[in-house]
């Protein structure tokens, strides 16, 4: 057993991000075991009774993950390509006087009866322009999306309207 000095071997207890998914066996540092991990009840030492305790629990959180994996899929092949148009304050030149955020897209989104939440929508700036823009939506590490966010002017409601016929 080639065990590396300074390290342990421990039975995670939570699915912990970039470490391991509950019930998994890992080799971390005796530190961040012994002060972190032990103590937050997060992983417990790896022995037999345990890895033998916690293996229902692992295959149940498996099957969960699977789930919500495909979930996240389908709401992702049901946007894809979706437009959501939303109305902002302009002036005539096309710049918007605040500017249209994750929410705001989300929102108009959900109203469309997709599954979408704020955090998934990733927009590298927020947008300022009137037009069409086009949004990646980030359900998980490798599903993605994109829809078309067309922006428009708001119509000023006390604008004198102009009849050209």
């Amino acid at each position: 057993m080639s065990k590396k000095p300074n390290t342990m071997k421990i039975l995670l207890c939570e699915d912990i991000t970039k470490l391991g998914w509950l019930g998994d066996v890992v080799e971390v540092n005796v530190g961040y075991a012994r002060n972190y991990l032990l103590p937050q009840g997060l992983a417990k030492t790896a022995t037999t009774a345990s890895i033998r305790a916690i293996a229902e629990e692992k295959a149940k959180r498996a099957k969960q993950r699977i789930h919500d994996s495909k979930r996240l899929e389908n709401a992702a092949k049901a946007v894809e390509g979706a437009e959501a148009v939303v109305a902002a304050k302009a002036n005539e030149q096309g710049h918007l006087f605040g500017s249209v955020t994750e929410r705001q897209i989300a929102a108009n989104l959900r109203a469309q009866g997709f599954e979408v939440a704020d955090e998934i929508i990733q927009l590298p700036e927020h947008i300022k322009e009137v037009g069409t823009h086009s949004v990646t939506l980030k359900f998980a590490d490798k599903v993605t999306a994109t829809v078309n966010v067309v922006v428009v002017a708001e119509q000023q409601e006390n604008a004198p309207e102009t009849d050209a016929g």
